[in-house]
């Protein structure tokens, strides 16, 4: 398999008041494409952190990532955010939906930034029917359960079949059961449609779901 995105000694500090907290200490992973990977450690071990700039949506101290063997730091702020927008889809613990829309419009907003309306909706439509909400799609967010919103801010992740899928904490705000559900459909839409997978956990059992797992410590990979 081809090295689909490779991270090669990121560092990133964050600075509060007079105090610098280095939370990544020069962390290297390729992610090869179509497996799936895992990135567990404890609260504070910078495991979101580097999800995030792996994903092109925080700028690292120092070190660079590569997608398909291109920098994304060295890319223009313009160009990077339509990487973001074709290439990489995200699923947040939040949901990150937005309150004044349906969820048919939720999930066709990545596809209407890049200026692709035609069809936006009805392809919206296919991805909630497939993750379960095709009953659904004329509600708004807050009509919905954790789990539904979870389902629809997935169906938005995959509505540019970008390459890679980034989730962090999918599972955090939601019950056993509910989190269970979740976990069944990401990980059966991924791996059918062939997506490349890095998921952020706390859990072993949610990591071991993964083809491959790494553990994140005091800012670096274990």
């Amino acid at each position: 398999m081809e090295t689909i995105l490779r991270a090669e000694n990121i560092k990133r500090t964050y600075t509060i008041g007079k105090t610098t907290l280095e939370v990544l200490k020069g962390v290297s992973v390729d992610v090869k494409s179509g497996e799936t990977v895992s990135i567990m450690g404890e609260s504070g071990s910078g495991k979101s952190t580097l999800l995030h700039v792996m994903g092109g949506l925080d700028t690292p101290k120092s070190g660079e990532v590569h997608f398909r063997g291109q920098s994304i730091y060295g890319m223009s702020g313009a160009r990077r955010s339509r990487f973001r927008a074709k290439n990489v889809g995200f699923v947040f613990q939040s949901f990150h939906l937005l309150p004044e829309l349906d969820i048919l419009e939720n999930v066709a907003l990545p596809a209407m930034a890049l200026g692709s309306a035609i069809n936006a909706k009805s392809r919206a439509a296919e991805l909630l029917t497939e993750v379960g909400l095709g009953e659904r799609i004329g509600h708004r967010p807050q009509e919905l359960s954790g789990g539904e919103q979870q389902r629809a801010a997935l169906a938005r992740a995959l509505m540019n079949e970008p390459d890679i899928i980034f989730t962090d904490e999918p599972t955090g705000n939601l019950d056993s059961k509910t989190g269970d559900k979740v976990l069944h459909y990401l990980f059966q839409l991924v791996e059918s449609r062939g997506h490349t997978l890095v998921l952020v956990t706390h859990s072993q059992d949610v990591a071991s779901r993964c083809s491959r797992q790494l553990v994140l410590k005091d800012g670096l990979l274990i």
